[in-house]
């Protein structure tokens, strides 16, 4: 990792109507790290990724990506996103999709190629959005997202829906790729797999940040990591 900050996210609260989503949350990503985002359901998880991607603006408190805001074009252009149960345009075909994408981003398409054949889409090339299953219409999502090689990547829970092939073969993709990185996921196997490090989260804050070595360090010899995260969790 570099000194360089990729993602500040500052002292943020959100609120939607009554509720709280994020209540003073801070943390820091230096470019180049790979950092899971932990949480219970209704932690923020996914208030935070929207947050930066500059899809909901912050009550109070700032956010910034490589000092610059989440919503301004020179940020767009280097962040790729996968939310959770992506949509991509589901009256259009894959390549439809995949060519709309790439055209928009400026990537060749001789690099999107290269990613379809990955992910084994070549064979739906022609299959509306809509025809898809729910782990090829995953696949192509992660595609989209990742075609023009982004130098942030967000993404939550990048493996639903997935086969296990396929998420040994999404696995092995997203580990090569160098994009400073936060995943959202509730499966800590795929969390240490993907990442080096852990931004912990409950009720709108961090609660607990460290590596996974970190963690397995707290525990007893035997103790799953599941358990170590869940009593973190509680504080």
């Amino acid at each position: 990792m570099s000194n360089e900050l990729c993602i500040e996210v500052s002292n943020v609260t959100k609120s939607y109507g009554n509720i709280n989503a994020l209540n003073g949350l801070t943390f820091s990503i230096a470019c180049g790290g790979k950092f899971a985002l932990l949480g219970p359901n209704g932690a923020g998880k996914s208030t935070t990724l929207k947050l930066l991607m500059g899809f909901l603006k912050p009550d109070r408190g700032s956010v910034r990506i490589k000092g610059l805001p989440p919503c301004s074009v020179e940020v767009r252009k280097i962040t790729g996103y996968l939310p959770e149960n992506a949509q991509p345009y589901r009256t259009m075909t894959v390549r439809d999709n995949l060519q709309y994408i790439a055209a928009l981003r400026g990537v060749d398409m001789n690099q999107v190629y290269e990613i379809v054949d990955l992910l084994d889409l070549r064979k739906y090339w022609n299959y509306k959005a809509s025809q898809l299953s729910q782990g090829n219409l995953q696949k192509l999502s992660i595609a989209l997202a990742i075609m023009h090689k982004p130098s942030i990547l967000l993404m939550d829970e990048p493996l639903n829906y997935l086969d296990i092939p396929t998420q040994e073969s999404v696995i092995s993709i997203l580990s090569k790729i160098s994009s400073t990185m936060l995943v959202s996921t509730h499966i800590m196997s795929v969390a240490g797999r993907l990442t080096d490090n852990v931004i912990m989260i409950n009720k709108g804050q961090v609660v607990w940040m460290g590596t996974f070595e970190d963690i397995k360090r707290m525990g007893t010899e035997d103790e799953p990591i599941e358990s170590i995260v869940a009593k973190l969790m509680r504080g």
